[in-house]
């Protein structure tokens, strides 16, 4: 389906993002993962992804916190594969601390990585998707995107961010073959999410086990982690030709969350 297709994936050395990078690899695009973690880790990751899917894979180690950073990344893409036409803005950290402790490099990090590599990403990708008159950007939000929470106040203005800048790139890119579209995800059992649930747990003095059944999945009618699968067919979906009038809406896969 996305055979002679580029995608750039952020954030894909694990979890959501890794798993949106295997689909799309599986249907045929070239991908580029893009993420922080052991060099040699990284490096058997994708080989195995090469490997099992025949897709051209390669690795950014680009910095998402850094403009410069991603400029080289999306360079480096166009130089490799002649253009970026699809792409995954899933980047993110977290951290949880009520505002008024809230740490303000955390907050500026959250913010950089969280939304604003989005926006470069998507800047920089913009123009050679507008010449071909075709291209997928999809920003990887969150249910934060749409309602907040306590102890999260950047990551919820971030992800509010994050659908702002999606509706305006929709509108923008309306008539141009250009579709961009926000997936926002429930809770889903990835490290950031566990790396969460010790942070609540501390927080609150509580088991980790409390935080998955009295804070997370309370929140989610269905009481279940979504899983990365979901995530990463609905990604493919909205990369096919039947979705090219889908754009600038925020899509929550979230057991029920949002229909609060």
């Amino acid at each position: 389906m996305l055979n002679g297709k580029t995608a750039i994936v952020t954030g894909s050395t694990s979890g959501i993002g890794l798993g949106i990078a295997e689909a799309l690899a599986q249907t045929g695009a070239n991908v580029v993962l893009n993420g922080f973690g052991d060099a040699m880790e990284i490096e058997r990751t994708r080989c195995d992804l090469a490997q099992r899917t025949g897709a051209r894979v390669v690795y950014s180690p680009a910095d998402m916190s850094k403009s410069g950073a991603i400029e080289n990344m999306i360079r480096q893409t166009v130089d490799a594969f002649g253009a970026v036409d699809i792409m995954v803005n899933n980047a993110g950290i977290q951290h949880v601390a009520p505002v008024d402790e809230f740490p303000p490099e955390k907050w500026d990090a959250i913010l950089a990585i969280n939304l604003s590599s989005a926006f470069h990403a998507t800047r920089l990708a913009l123009p050679g998707m507008r010449k071909k008159g075709w291209g997928r950007i999809i920003n990887v939000a969150s249910a934060h995107a749409l309602v907040g929470s306590p102890y999260k106040s950047a990551y919820v203005a971030a992800k509010h961010g994050v659908y702002g800048l999606t509706k305006v790139v929709a509108l923008e890119t309306a008539e141009d073959g250009i579709t961009c579209n926000a997936i926002c995800p429930g809770y889903v059992r990835t490290p950031l999410v566990d790396k969460q649930i010790d942070d609540q747990a501390k927080a609150h003095g509580i088991s980790r086990d409390k935080v998955i059944t009295d804070i997370l999945l309370k929140q989610q009618p269905n009481k279940k982690f979504v899983e990365v699968a979901e995530l990463a067919a609905l990604a493919v979906f909205l990369c096919s030709d039947q979705a090219g009038s889908l754009t600038g809406v925020a899509l929550p896969m979230d057991g029920g969350w949002t229909a609060h």
